[in-house]
């Protein structure tokens, strides 16, 4: 919305104020705009959303020990904690995604979407946990069920976007220069669902302690705000020898505007939190990463920029194989930051290793650019 202010330029042609208004056309300068904007909305209004939801009596039902099958439970001073408070962190990208991106672009609006569509099944599964005083909303079966029908009609969409469809059936690999495979076809299908539910689920999965979650995806979301920049660049994605797509830039003011909204959340959400973000956040959090990644053409990377949640929906992934066919336990719980816990980790210790893990993997994500 606040692109088209750089046609007033024109108006004070030569004038201060033309340059001023010129501006709004840099996607760089609209991103950074977005990611404060995002933040200053998480930062002012969250005070007043807690206070509403804790009128709403949108406590968070905490697993008891009986849930676990083990001799105690963990947390169970947060019962009560507000919960979906993702509402804050979703609506914050949303508008700032409204406010500074340029909205003739097909993926901006895919991405408002996937945010909106996964945001609004996190939030019945929110619901249904507080109205129901269990931690069971939303069956897992049912949930993935509307998660792959997210997963299909993007897929439908690219594929059927004359402009984005060539380039949505290839598959790209770090380090590489080509197409690793240059038309997926029908495999397509399974690669976005791959990426879209796995990431929404991962992330979803690693919101289980204060600001574990909402501090990890601010790394994540910043290192996709310089892929999805480069990539719309023809000069800088022709020099890095990586796929170019011109629509792909804009994702960068929807990038850093998670960023922002998950940083300003985390003012609330850090320990001891006052709110919680839920499957409201959480589930439009990994979608948004999933989307965004997809854009770019960097699906395969997002295992290593989001190495921290892989690793959390490995744990329980490998927990339960394990389980099953041995009858032993690998880990002392999952996710694995509940592993860490049981091993004499502090929540606050867990959550910043856990962070440095983020920056370092993001970081090395980065360094792929160069590396081809």
């Amino acid at each position: 919305m606040l692109y088209y202010l750089f046609q007033l330029s024109d108006l004070f042609h030569g004038s201060n104020l033309a340059k001023t208004f010129h501006v709004f056309q840099y996607i760089s300068f609209r991103a950074m705009g977005a990611g404060l904007t995002s933040f200053l909305l998480s930062l002012f209004f969250g005070k007043s959303v807690i206070k509403r939801l804790i009128m709403l009596r949108a406590g968070q039902p905490i697993r008891t020990a009986q849930d676990l099958h083990r001799s105690f439970a963990l947390h169970e001073d947060k019962q009560g904690t507000p919960t979906m408070g993702g509402i804050l962190l979703v609506g914050s990208v949303l508008l700032s995604t409204l406010l500074w991106a340029r909205l003739n672009n097909p993926l901006i609006w895919i991405a408002f979407f996937t945010a909106l569509y996964l945001g609004g099944l996190g939030f019945l599964d929110d619901y249904l946990k507080v109205t129901k005083k269990k931690s069971a909303g939303i069956s897992s079966r049912q949930k993935f069920l509307l998660q792959s029908l997210l997963a299909v009609i993007i897929t439908v969409v690219f594929m059927c976007t004359p402009s984005l469809s060539l380039a949505a059936q290839e598959l790209y690999i770090p380090f590489l220069k080509g197409p690793l495979i240059a038309h997926l076809g029908v495999a397509t299908f399974l690669l976005y669902l791959l990426v879209i539910v796995g990431a929404s689920n991962a992330v979803n999965i690693t919101d289980g302690l204060d600001g574990l979650a909402a501090g990890c995806s601010v790394m994540a979301a910043c290192a996709y705000g310089v892929f999805t920049y480069v990539s719309g660049n023809i000069k800088v994605a022709t020099y890095l020898q990586i796929p170019h797509n011109p629509y792909a830039g804009e994702l960068s003011v929807v990038s850093i505007a998670l960023a922002g909204a998950a940083l300003g959340f985390l003012w609330w959400n850090c320990h001891p939190a006052r709110v919680f973000m839920g499957d409201t956040g959480s589930l439009a959090i990994g979608g948004l990463l999933g989307v965004l990644a997809i854009s770019c053409k960097q699906e395969i990377l997002l295992m290593l920029v989001g190495g921290v949640f892989v690793a959390e929906a490995l744990s329980v992934i490998l927990q339960v194989a394990s389980f099953k066919l041995t009858g032993r336990r690998i880990f002392k719980m999952s996710p694995l930051h509940h592993h860490f816990e049981l091993s004499g980790w502090k929540e606050s210790t867990v959550t910043i290793r856990f962070w440095i893990m983020a920056i370092i993997l993001g970081i090395l994500g980065l360094v792929t650019l160069k590396l081809r």
